[in-house]
């Protein structure tokens, strides 16, 4: 069977969620071979294995932390030259998409970004995609050169397929360029205890109906009682009533998660454009004839501030 390469997504070993559903979506068209690179291949080998990683290919080296970007370039496509794998999956993230386009480059193939599906095709692999602000669905395939494929995370389940996997170690050099652009600091991002936004199975957001920074903390019960991410529209976020970095829409971040609450949001395009590829969409709003209603696959017509509390106290009676 084909070989498909999967860039693994993980800090120092731990293997983040998106590197797992990338492993279920590849073992549709070939066999899965995990690219690891940096530190703790010893405590991610055996969780790649277990998602059905035949190969785990692995380089660990300074230049990953100093340089952005293009180190990890240079290591992946010697894993390319090494497979010549039917397709290269990266998880959907500002780092896999340039990583991924980088490649695609210099091995002359054509690349898809924010795929939401993989699946085998007579040609190669067709993708699903969800485009023009999600207000259409394509499919598509690269009609060039090797697919190089990025999948927005919360596309796929994680399956375990458990397999006998050999680590092994990447042999290559860094080019000129790996060194273009140097990592002179790094500030940790202060953790919240919530899942992060666009890998969340559950998103909980709030608009300008929440009118006030103060009162996002309704909307943050509500996500802490489902084990959710906080995101909020881009009149909340221009109003200074929660940060940038959890804006949800066409200039914010895009969502996919099983389970999408907006409270106090109109449904404006901009906001849609983020979250309507989410699976199931509830919406509270007090205006019944908001737009996010056309959306939803179900609407509380009512005032956020008497419902989500509600809501919260059920949420929190039937887990306790």
């Amino acid at each position: 069977m084909t070989e498909v390469l999967v860039y693994v997504d993980h800090v120092d070993g731990a293997v983040r969620k998106p590197t797992l559903e990338l492993l279920t979506l590849a073992r549709r068209i070939g066999d899965p071979v995990a690219v690891h690179l940096g530190p703790g291949v010893d405590a991610a080998a055996p969780v790649l294995a277990e998602h059905g990683a035949v190969r785990v290919l692995t380089a660990d080296a300074a230049e990953f932390a100093d340089y952005l970007v293009v180190p990890k370039v240079d290591a992946l496509k010697a894993a390319y030259d090494a497979v010549q794998p039917a397709a290269v999956l990266l998880p959907s993230s500002v780092e896999g998409k340039e990583i991924g386009a980088r490649l695609a480059v210099r091995i002359g193939s054509g690349i898809i970004t924010d795929a939401v599906d993989v699946e085998a095709g007579d040609d190669g692999p067709v993708t699903t995609q969800a485009v023009f602000a999600a207000a259409f669905t394509t499919r598509s395939r690269v009609s060039r050169g090797t697919p190089v494929i990025t999948v927005k995370p919360n596309s796929a389940a994680p399956e375990a397929a458990p397999v006998e996997s050999a680590v092994e170690q990447l042999t290559f050099g860094f080019g000129e360029s790996a060194a273009g652009t140097k990592v002179v600091g790094r500030t940790p991002r202060e953790s919240t205890g919530r899942p992060e936004l666009t890998e969340a199975a559950i998103v909980v957001s709030g608009g300008r109906g929440v009118n006030g920074a103060e009162n996002f903390r309704i909307i943050e019960e509500l996500a802490d009682s489902l084990g959710a991410a906080v995101g909020a529209s881009r009149a909340a976020v221009d109003a200074g009533w929660y940060p940038h970095s959890h804006q949800v829409g066409q200039t914010g971040k895009t969502v996919s998660p099983q389970l999408y609450i907006a409270a106090g949001i109109s449904g404006a395009i901009q906001h849609r454009a983020g979250m309507q590829t989410s699976k199931t969409i509830v919406a509270v709003n007090k205006d019944n004839e908001a737009p996010i209603f056309d959306l939803v696959d179900y609407g509380v017509v009512g005032d956020l501030f008497a419902v989500v509390p509600q809501l919260t106290g059920e949420v929190k009676a039937r887990k306790g």
